[in-house]
């Protein structure tokens, strides 16, 4: 597909590369000021080629920001190239019951996916992190919050 083809879901490789748990950046519009907001978001799975759903916490301004404004776009890099997914968000659960920190659930319905990066230029290397927190309650939580967000 080229740049210039209208590309509506994702490939299967994207969706692999996003269920595996990459860098991923969430941008919404400020409800206040009205300018993009981008966040790095930890916890999102893709559950088809048109949808992904993501979870933060629900006090979040994301929270607040979709309900101001639902369009979103997720940005991530990998495959060689920058990936832009603009989308309609919707909460579907203010508050996850089976997770004990108030997460939200929220689900994105897939309106357009781009290749973002500038031209005549790959990515040769991808973004890594790390958690620096308590590896073992870290492996746990993200387990409880996959898991809720795939049903």
């Amino acid at each position: 597909m080229s740049k210039h083809d209208k590309q509506t879901t994702l490939t299967l490789a994207q969706m692999n590369y996003i269920n595996s748990n990459p860098l991923i950046l969430l941008s919404t519009i400020e409800q206040e000021t009205n300018f993009p907001n981008i966040s790095a978001v930890s916890w999102v799975k893709c559950l088809e080629p048109k949808k992904l759903r993501f979870s933060v916490t629900k006090d979040s301004r994301i929270i607040t920001n979709i309900r101001s404004n639902p369009n979103v776009t997720i940005t991530f890099l990998g495959l060689g190239t920058v990936h832009s997914i603009l989308g309609k968000a919707t909460i579907l659960e203010e508050k996850i019951p089976t997770i004990n920190i108030p997460l939200a659930k929220v689900e994105i319905n897939i309106v357009a996916v781009f290749d973002s990066m500038f031209w005549g230029a790959r990515l040769t290397q991808e973004p890594y992190y790390e958690k620096t927190y308590d590896f073992v309650k870290a492996n746990a939580l993200d387990s409880q919050v996959y898991e809720a967000l795939l049903t």
